[in-house]
């Protein structure tokens, strides 16, 4: 994981999710990368911390996915990430798609400042004026693409094999291919998708898989 990292928009971020797990530290390399739960299985050691870190890890962190719209989501929760835990995000979620319209670009992209108002008084999910306006200017830079988000995206995923993980210290913080992403992306009018953030989202959505040798979701 990383300690700090410099996410997009030049905003420092402290992430305790494995949606950004890389550290090149001593003290990172030292820790578990694998713990067994009560059930026996052996998982990546950041999905012990929480039951809902649990079933993200289980069932979608790691998994590919091709869909644009989930794309798109994934994109802006990222940004919503950059300075909090991945938990404050997955705990406000069904929030965030209740007031995004199910990260619907379509409807998204009609979004106007009385919204973002709106939202910016919602206790129930992050009321960061920056990161509500990119979600909105991300659909209106989603439905202007030439070719679907699924396509651009997947087309930085790295080629060939990687060699699994191990320790903490062999995942990365940010790779040639989510530089390159984050530099196509933002040529494109997105914000909030720095190398870092595009990283992280190229772990939870499968381009890459840093499931630890030894767990059970490893290569799956």
């Amino acid at each position: 994981m990383t300690t700090t990292d410099q996410r997009d928009e030049q905003t420092p971020a402290t992430a305790t999710t494995a949606s950004t797990a890389a550290s090149t530290t001593a003290s990172a390399t030292r820790r578990a990368a694998l713990v067994v739960g009560d059930d026996g299985v052996a998982r990546c050691s950041w999905s012990a911390s929480d039951a809902e870190y649990r079933r993200y890890h289980d069932e979608e962190w790691g998994t590919p996915q091709h869909d644009a719209r989930a794309l798109y989501e994934k994109l802006c929760l990222e940004g919503f990430q950059a300075g909090l835990s991945w938990i404050t995000i997955l705990r406000r979620r069904p929030a965030f798609r209740e007031v995004f319209h199910g990260f619907d670009p379509t409807r998204v992209a009609t979004m106007t400042e009385d919204d973002v108002q709106r939202l910016l008084g919602d206790e129930r999910i992050i009321r960061h004026r920056g990161k509500i306006e990119a979600t909105i200017s991300n659909a209106r830079a989603t439905l202007a693409l030439d070719v679907p988000l699924e396509v651009l995206m997947w087309g930085f995923a790295p080629a060939g094999p990687r060699e699994r993980p191990r320790e903490w210290g062999d995942v990365p913080a940010v790779t040639p291919e989510s530089t390159a992403l984050s530099k196509e992306l933002r040529r494109r009018g997105f914000r909030f998708v720095g190398p870092t953030t595009m990283y992280a989202l190229m772990q939870a959505t499968g381009m890459v898989d840093d499931h630890f040798e030894g767990c059970f979701r490893a290569g799956r």
